[in-house]
């Protein structure tokens, strides 16, 4: 099951423990739903219908208001909405032909959905400074090599704001990688679900390549990164306003009619609410973001004080952890691939901490995806009590849920 490419292909995964099979979802809030959210919802579950193939006019008006909102002015002909990001996402690679590039690492769930359209996949190392961006230079080093091997290039992933690693793409790097593949023929479809999770929001720039090419890049999000809890799913695209992107969209629909990926009534209304980001939403979410961040951090001091590496998070609720300096302790308690890595990781802490491998990583690196989700507390109790804390990491749920996490990343680095 690994990925084809001319650049970082990964190595066959032994049956059940691939990249797919059982493999890790986004990042979950932690957090129970936001009571004005649950109110609107309940108020339309009597609805018997789901939306129209991309959503109905309520819908899509939320969305470009969503989108206008930040800068890119949307009409509702472009915009469409699907019943959660996997489905869109594989409607919007469906929607365009060519092979595939992508950075590495990347989503978990990207890869998936070209290896189900039998797509070819061309993951390009990401530079050093942050994830979800291709390095510039080998981008255009793969697609050249891709078509001196007969490949056809067309499509390129990219996500502003990150997962796995929790980075944030720097404008001017941002800028550099979209020049090189618009200049290459390459249409970019940019995964902007984290934009509105970022940690220090007054510094950091959340800029969408849409805003630099708009006729050449398509933006989704998945509603559940910010706004809606990820048992109701929702996932939003913005289409360029060209007689291309009109093709596009429409070819997007046909494939959300034919996957049935129609977003459910009840959880439409509550999008819809949520994309108009009324006080109570937005406060929600920004409250929500500064626990996370606050938590990332410590968790973040944990894995250095470990002495494993890491890119301070700036984004979502996760970070990206190299375990590597531990390697040979770690091979002498079994450990030495990030599939062997997930599963003590996982096996410690009660929780799973997917490696490497489910990210497109090499899968001999010692890499893995630490959530912050699962540290906030055990039950919705203890949950709101640490969104409502002045100083979370004071509550002893979570003090001791860190003290957990810096245990067991001590163990994996203490000789045996």
């Amino acid at each position: 099951m690994g990925t084809t490419g001319t650049t970082g292909a990964t190595g066959a995964v032994p049956e059940g423990r691939g990249p797919v099979r059982y493999g890790p979802l986004a990042p979950d809030a932690g957090l129970p739903a936001l009571p004005e959210l649950v109110a609107v919802l309940a108020d339309a579950a009597g609805r018997p219908e789901p939306e129209p193939p991309g959503g109905g006019p309520v819908l899509r008006e939320a969305a470009c208001g969503y989108w206008s909102r930040r800068g890119l002015p949307t009409h509702p002909q472009e915009a469409a909405l699907a019943a959660g990001p996997q489905p869109l996402l594989l409607a919007l690679l469906a929607a365009h032909g060519g092979d595939i590039l992508m950075p590495r690492p990347h989503p978990a769930s990207w890869a998936p959905q070209a290896r189900l359209l039998g797509r070819p996949v061309f993951q390009v190392p990401t530079p050093a400074e942050c994830g979800g961006v291709p390095d510039p230079y080998a981008l255009l080093e793969t697609v050249r090599r891709v078509r001196a091997e007969g490949g056809t290039p067309r499509l390129l992933l990219l996500s502003i704001a990150d997962d796995p690693t929790g980075t944030v793409a720097p404008p001017e790097l941002l800028r550099e990688a979209c020049e090189a593949a618009v200049g290459e023929g390459l249409h970019i479809v940019s995964d902007e679900t984290w934009r509105d999770t970022l940690h220090r929001p007054h510094e950091t720039v959340p800029l969408s390549p849409a805003e630099m090419w708009p006729e050449d890049v398509t933006v989704f999000f998945d509603l559940a990164g910010a706004f809606t809890p990820a048992s109701w799913p929702a996932a939003a695209a913005r289409f360029p306003a060209t007689s291309g992107g009109a093709a596009r969209r429409a070819r997007t629909l046909d494939r959300l009619t034919a996957l049935g990926a129609l977003v459910a009534g009840p959880v439409a209304a509550a999008a819809a609410h949520a994309l108009d980001e009324p006080t109570g939403v937005t406060e929600r979410a920004a409250a929500a973001t500064a626990l996370h961040a606050r938590v990332a951090s410590a968790v973040h001091h944990a894995v250095l004080g470990a002495g494993a590496l890491t890119r301070p998070p700036q984004a979502g609720r996760h970070l990206y952890a190299d375990l590597g300096p531990a390697r040979r302790s770690l091979a002498a308690r079994g450990v030495g691939d990030s599939m062997e890595l997930e599963d003590f990781l996982s096996e410690r802490l009660g929780v799973q901490v997917p490696g490497g491998h489910r990210f497109g990583d090499e899968l001999g690196a010692l890499r893995v995806r630490i959530a912050t989700g699962p540290l906030l507390g055990a039950t919705p109790e203890q949950r709101m009590e640490s969104l409502d804390a002045v100083d979370p990491l004071r509550l002893p749920h979570v003090a001791a849920a860190l003290g957990v996490l810096t245990a067991v990343l001590a163990e994996a680095r203490a000789p045996r």
